[in-house]
């Protein structure tokens, strides 16, 4: 069996990370999402507790109140950093599980600069898009205000001062037709895939 390779898909809000992954998938690849790992383990009782130790005053009839953490996260980095400690080992425990089944996957990692999970991986494409379709797509898509739009774009890492080493950057500056022949290539030409 072909040794198991790890290659993480990243890039800022609006970037078309998903977009990248729906194409990854339509190529048969195996991917998978830290997103749905973390709304999977919020079924978990076990780790719903662990937040309700970690979190007493979003507690709820003895459950955590995701809604109100959430509230606390966004304006606290404080906050932000003890779920962060809390939820990023348990996520990334369960995505190398997961990713341990295949030879080769891809995996939907948002924060993955940010929150320094490179590590993990073998390879990492990041996803480059221009700043003003980035802004238009995430307030259509979110019915956010532009000022929102730009908050959180201001605290992601911009995936323009990243590349070389094993980090990819593939760009997203026209149709989705040019990305799937940006992704084509970079696969072919980078990743040997």
């Amino acid at each position: 069996m072909t040794q198991n390779k790890r290659y993480a898909v990243t890039g800022g809000i609006g970037s078309g990370k998903s977009a990248v992954i729906r194409l990854l998938e339509a190529r048969g690849f195996p991917v998978l999402s830290c997103d749905a790992i973390s709304d999977r383990l919020w079924n978990d009782r076990e780790y719903r507790a662990g937040l309700s130790r970690l979190f007493p005053s979003c507690t709820r009839e003895g459950d955590i109140d995701r809604k109100a953490l959430s509230a606390l996260v966004f304006s606290s980095p404080e906050a932000c950093d003890r779920l962060d400690a809390y939820a990023h080992p348990r996520i990334m425990e369960e995505l190398l599980v997961q990713s341990s089944r295949f030879p080769v996957s891809f995996s939907e990692v948002p924060l993955l600069f940010e929150k320094h999970l490179e590590g993990y991986f073998d390879g990492v494409i990041a996803v480059r898009r221009p700043v003003e379709a980035r802004i238009a797509s995430v307030m259509a898509r979110d019915g956010l205000t532009r000022e929102e739009v730009t908050a959180r774009m201001a605290r992601q890492v911009d995936p323009g001062t990243l590349g070389g080493g094993n980090c990819y950057l593939l760009e997203n500056a026209g149709t989705e037709k040019d990305l799937a022949n940006a992704l084509d290539v970079l696969l072919k030409t980078k990743l040997g895939l």
